[in-house]
């Protein structure tokens, strides 16, 4: 009997239209093809055309489908009507909604802006959000940089010119050594995914540096499981071991950096230590061809690495000079640094000499003619193919800008930055410090603020100051408590304004931060400060205005809530001028568009903004006569120029459409956009695509692509000297003065040479555990955890513990722990996980949630056995008894030092006596309410 083979449709019709745009469900942003039926999301794949993911899509963007259609989705403006955080709402109109939030926000532009704290979490449009806060004329603003990833792209912009992730790239094409420090799985993981897949498949060697070793860390070839906050030890360790051998590239330094730069010697003097620079403010090489001093950029100049020059009686060496003699002491040695690192001696010198090898044993050129800033043309372009990446693994911790800075330092001994194999900026970088703007923060009721809030300060002149030298920021960014803060400080708004210092503020108005939760320490201090009253009975914090998209934690603290889209429903921007999606070879920017109607009356809050913009007259947004300029955020994305031909799109401009970066507005743009498929690409030019900083014809491309208004060559800083006018001033120079208690901290911290150091430890008698968190690549957003398809991968997230550990503490998987830290205990599950540095926990961060969000059921285990550190971590430090707060955060940036959890770990309860995690909130009220058991629809037929 022939057995018939059942008839299969294996190419069944998905959709009858395909609408393309860009994912948001991390920030990869990668391109999405949406398939349609029935005018519903039916299916969702990656865009081959697409310069980021080239087709490539994870659980993640699949799982858009289900984002869009969560429960906890808000469903209309609501007004507070019980107390706060009961979660008591009234629905009310938009137009209810903006005169309500006009009625709070006109008196406060018209009096004191400054009472007015603007500040948005992961949201990815920062050029516009600061915009609208800059012309309301308030200093408080900033994104969600503080409590993230501020210390790596601050040392990355100050040394290089740019840093990891959005600013740069390993070479995937040349690279044979790839090592990552502090990386997990949430940052730009498709096209590291695939850039590993890729160097592996040619047998590239792929090395992770990282206390856990999961994601990248797991298929990685060789894994150093180092004590967290000791990355920056161990870099300068591999650095003292490359210079003792000899293997650092003298040409490049000498060439491209700021090492043959001559340093001031004037002991006691207001210029000592700064570099010594010419008439015109150029610095000062010694050049090796006439032994003289030169400028630097002098055509046919050969800066002199070890060249001297003598001025005022004292001899100035080069930064060369200084970064030697440091980095060759007996500290960095490997012996010296392994039991702090949690990594043998033998391991460190290993590592050190497979970087030297592939460095220099495998260096190779690439037939390219290119001519430097000197006018200096060169036959062809060296390659090194050791390549770096980081993230916020090793700058969340209170000496994270520094380690970041000792990380750029080696990649730049060894010449592999901008180089064929090595780390490549990605467009609109690299740019030079001194092409950022300066933060601004002058205060003038009625008119709009100075200049930008954030930006890159040079010395102390440009701090965020008072006449009276208070700070001028409810977040005290740009002071001196961290002087260097170029992302402000998130995490420190809420505790500031509750504790009224530096001052009270009016109105905290947050979008997409989860401050009363998963996005904050302290998450019962902040709960109560939200909620907080003082004699009067009014709240201390008087309102609070919350945008979202979902019933979040933080929706029941909020007075009035402006409901958002989600991605698919809106229009969004990823613009040059704010977080590109460009690669090393291209310049490109992309937006989302509603490829769906919202089914609830919710709307964009960019567009809310523009709408709140026209009420309140906002210069910028209406004309002199109060007319409005754009009626909503597609209106502002086509017709905003912040300067002449420059807009938030660079694709398409032009009445024809057929200019790229500087053109006229034209006004079929975003039709253009979304017939390529939601991006515009505009190519590096052949012999352009390395040595960006220094090579003419990169200079010139991006002069004509708007990046730069003029070519902008400038040297690698080895050697900071914004941080040594800060010294300067602690040593008492200088018409701004720190206060005495800071002088010696910014003496040690601010040192213009990347140290090392242990980070503020006091209270921490007894705990001797470190404790982390990272995402899971499922997940990016806190919002993941409520998407019917990622909560099947992370519903629930256990205490990852060392076997060492659960060793003398007699745990099993499955057990229950009390883990405790100087401020708070939590009760949570654990397992055992062997491929962990053995003093060290970690777990899944956003998995837990509270009682009643999200739509969540009251059983589901993210309520009941998710957890969060947050519990364990405070934003202040514990008191030291000299009546000061000192801020749980790095003292050069600010950035939150959120993983120098210290923790002790017990056994308790038998698995059978736990139910739940603990702490247990009381469960909120959600305005949305509960989900169904089972979300399920059929889109078509």
């Amino acid at each position: 009997m022939i057995h018939q083979q059942p008839k299969l449709d294996t190419s069944p019709k998905v959709s009858d239209e395909v609408r393309k745009t860009t994912c948001y469900m991390c920030a990869c942003r990668c391109g999405i093809n949406v398939h349609m039926k029935n005018g519903k999301v039916a299916y969702i794949e990656g865009n081959r055309d697409h310069p980021v993911n080239k087709g490539v899509l994870c659980a993640k963007g699949s799982a858009g489908i289900m984002q869009v259609n969560a429960p906890s989705r808000l469903r209309a403006p609501l007004k507070r009507v019980g107390p706060r955080g009961s979660g008591e709402f009234q629905e009310i109109t938009w137009d209810e909604a903006l005169e309500i939030a006009t009625g709070w926000l006109k008196p406060i532009r018209e009096n004191d802006p400054s009472k007015l704290a603007f500040f948005t979490g992961r949201d990815q449009s920062q050029s516009f959000t600061s915009f609208w806060a800059q012309n309301f004329g308030t200093p408080n603003y900033a994104a969600h940089g503080g409590f993230c990833s501020v210390n790596m792209a601050a040392a990355g912009i100050y040394t290089m010119g740019g840093a990891f992730w959005e600013f740069g790239q390993p070479d995937w094409d040349h690279t044979k050594l790839f090592i990552l420090f502090g990386v997990a799985e949430d940052h730009d993981s498709n096209p590291i995914k695939m850039g590993i897949g890729k160097i592996k498949a040619r047998g590239a060697r792929v090395v992770g540096v990282n206390p856990i070793r999961s994601g990248y860390n797991a298929v990685a070839d060789d894994w150093y499981g180092i004590t967290p906050g000791t990355d920056g030890l161990l870099i300068l360790s591999l650095i003292h071991v490359l210079m003792k051998a000899g293997k650092i590239d003298l040409d490049y330094l000498a060439r491209y950096t700021n090492a043959p730069c001559l340093v001031i010697e004037n002991p006691g003097a207001e210029d000592h230590g700064l570099l010594l620079r010419d008439a015109d403010g150029k610095v000062l090489v010694i050049d090796r061809a006439t032994g003289e001093l030169a400028p630097f950029d002098r055509p046919g100049v050969r800066p002199d690495l070890t060249g001297t020059h003598v001025q005022n009686g004292q001899t100035c060496h080069t930064v060369m000079h200084k970064t030697v003699n440091r980095y060759l002491s007996e500290e960095y040695t490997p012996e010296a640094v392994a039991d702090r690192c949690g990594i043998p001696a033998a391991r460190i010198r290993a590592l050190a000499a497979e970087i030297a090898r592939v460095a220099f044993d495998e260096a190779f050129e690439i037939e390219q003619e290119w001519t430097d800033f000197r006018g200096e043309t060169h036959k062809v372009m060296k390659g090194r193919p050791v390549s770096f990446h980081s993230m916020r693994g090793i700058s969340a911790h209170a000496n994270g800008f520094q380690t970041c800075r000792a990380l750029h330092l080696l990649q730049i001994m060894l010449g592999t930055v901008e180089v064929p194999g090595g780390f490549r900026f990605k467009p609109p970088y690299p740019k030079p410090v001194e092409a950022h703007p300066k933060p601004h923060c002058k205060v003038t009721p009625g008119t709009p603020l100075d200049g930008p809030h954030l930006g890159f300060v040079r010395g102390p002149e440009d701090l965020a100051l008072k006449p009276d030298g208070s700070p001028a920021r409810i977040d005290k960014a740009f002071t001196w408590e961290n002087p260097m803060s170029s992302h402000g400080l998130m995490h420190m708004v809420i505790s500031n304004a509750h504790a009224g210092d530096p001052y009270k503020i009016d109105t905290l108005f947050m979008y997409m931060a989860n401050m009363s939760w998963n996005s904050t320490m302290n998450t019962r201090g902040v709960i109560d400060m939200l909620t907080d009253k003082d004699e009067s009975g009014e709240y201390v914090i008087p309102r609070i205005i919350y945008s979202d998209a979902y019933s979040s934690e933080m929706v029941a603290y909020a007075d009035l809530i402006l409901p958002d889209t989600t991605y698919l429903e809106r229009h969004d921007c990823i613009s040059l001028l704010d977080r590109p999606i460009c690669e090393a070879d291209g310049a490109a920017d992309a937006i989302r568009w509603p490829v769906i109607e919202p089914d609830r009356d919710v709307r964009g809050f960019q567009t809310v903004l523009v709408q709140l913009a026209n009420k309140l007259k906002l210069p910028g947004f209406t004309d002199e006569n109060g007319a409005e300029k754009y009626t909503d955020y597609a209106d502002y994305i086509v017709n905003h120029q912040r300067k002449p031909g420059i807009g938030p799109l660079a694709g398409f401009r032009g009445e024809a459409g057929d200019k790229a970066g500087r053109g006229e507005v034209n006004p079929d743009q975003l039709d253009r956009y979304i017939e390529n498929g939601g991006f515009f690409v505009e190519h590096v030019p052949d012999g352009a695509q390395y040595y960006k900083p220094w090579n003419a014809a990169y200079q010139d491309w991006a002069v004509g692509m708007g990046l730069y208004d003029s070519p902008q060559p400038y040297l690698f800083q080895l050697y900071s000297e914004p941080m040594r006018r800060f010294q300067l001033a602690a040593e008492g120079h200088g018409e701004r003065q720190p206060p005495d208690h800071l002088r010696t901290r910014i003496s040690q911290r601010l040192d213009p040479l990347p140290i090392w150091y242990e980070t503020d430890q006091h209270g921490n008698e007894g705990y001797t555990v470190n404790a982390l968190t990272q995402r899971p690549m499922a997940m990016y957003h806190s919002w993941g955890t409520q998407n019917a398809w990622l909560r099947q991968l992370h519903g629930r997230n256990p205490l990852y513990v060392p076997t060492k550990i659960m060793r003398e503490q007699g745990l099993e998987d499955g057990d229950w722990a009390r883990v405790t830290s100087p401020h708070g205990q939590i009760v949570v599950p654990v397992m055992e996980m062997a491929a962990l540095n053995d003093n060290t926990v970690w777990t899944w961060n956003a998995i837990g949630k509270r009682k009643g969000a999200w739509a969540l059921e009251p059983d589901a285990p993210e309520a009941t056995k998710g957890f969060l550190l947050n519990h364990l971590i405070h934003e202040l430090l514990p008191p030291k008894g000299d009546g000061l707060r000192w801020a749980n955060s790095d003292p050069v940036t600010g950035q939150a030092a959120w993983f120098d959890l210290k923790v002790k770990v017990e056994k308790v309860a038998g698995p059978e006596e736990m139910t739940e995690s603990q702490p247990a909130f009381d469960p909120i009220k959600s305005p949305v309410g509960t989900g169904p058991k089972t979300l399920a629809w059929k889109v078509g037929e």
